[in-house]
């Protein structure tokens, strides 16, 4: 769930918010203090949107790695993530830090399958945004606001801080921090978002080879209404893995991911928009290698 952001140029608003059916499998996206969370490196590829042939569509592609340091209390990643809707396209390349501080390390004696250590987690995130807009593209005649294209690079900063326990985990972060004062265009509105998470997991049968995790975030930004996402996972024994979500006033997702090999994981997602968005209906796919013990 960094790198999500919005921008306004003088009274156009273009919105770059990564739509992602399930951010469980992306939080390093939105919280540095996920950086480094498991005790194997982990990188993952997605993409959302590149299937649709409706053109103009929310289209993002993120590629992360994520490892620790300093026998686990030190987690580090970099990556980037692009985004493009219409003829808005903003590319941002970060690197973020987190220092983990543990109250058990006996946390996986009782959950061979699942690695959920308690922990609290600090975050920091750098990094640089380029954005363009290539406004020249939309033919509109005698506005002086859509004849030349917008180039902007910015850099970005950002902080997070995540609590975790076996079944609980609740995170909280801000990015593009001081973006706007410091961007080249003082035409280019930064926004700053805030972002609120949280989920519980639950697990069924005597051998806790079920685990259903309910999860919520909610989105706050200057000059617009909270986004809230809602979500719903059911998990067996790190095998397969299906769920359904929605996002407030925008769209409902299903997912599905598998498992295989030990070490890999392939996500697939479907959404679809409600009829006020000018959207297509899309999907997108997350591929997934961790290190060592893998899943």
């Amino acid at each position: 769930m960094t790198v999500m952001l919005s921008l306004y140029y003088n009274n156009a608003r273009a919105q770059q918010t990564p739509v992602f059916s399930d951010y469980y499998y992306n939080q390093v996206l939105i919280n540095p203090a996920h950086s480094g969370y498991y005790s194997d490196t982990e990188v993952s590829l997605s993409n959302f949107g590149y299937l649709s042939g409706f053109e103009g569509n929310p289209r993002t592609f993120s590629g992360i790695v994520s490892t620790n340091a300093f026998e686990n209390n030190v987690g580090i990643s970099g990556g980037f993530i692009s985004d493009q809707i219409g003829v808005t396209t903003a590319t941002t390349i970060f690197a973020s830090y987190a220092y983990k501080i543990f109250f058990d390390h006996n946390y996986n004696r009782a959950r061979w399958w699942n690695y959920n250590p308690n922990v609290l987690s600090f975050g920091l995130t750098t990094g640089v945004l380029f954005f363009n807009e290539d406004l020249s593209r939309l033919n509109i005649q005698g506005d002086p606001n859509f004849q030349n294209d917008v180039n902007v690079t910015v850099p970005t900063f950002g902080f997070g801080i995540l609590y975790n326990h076996n079944k609980l985990y609740i995170g909280f972060s801000a990015q593009n921090l001081f973006s706007n004062s410091i961007a080249s265009d003082q035409n280019v509105n930064i926004q700053t978002p805030y972002y609120l998470y949280g989920g519980y997991r639950l697990y069924l049968s005597r051998f806790e080879e079920i685990r259903i995790q309910p999860s919520a975030l909610i989105k706050f930004e200057a000059d617009a209404p909270a986004q809230f996402d809602l979500n719903v996972s059911v998990n067996y024994k790190n095998k397969i893995e299906i769920g359904a979500g929605y996002r407030s006033s925008s769209s409902l997702n299903a997912f599905a991911g598998l498992y295989f090999l030990k070490n890999w994981r392939f996500a697939y997602s479907y959404t679809a928009f409600n009829r006020d968005t000018p959207f297509n209906n899309t999907n997108g796919f997350i591929l997934t290698y961790r290190s060592g013990e893998g899943f």
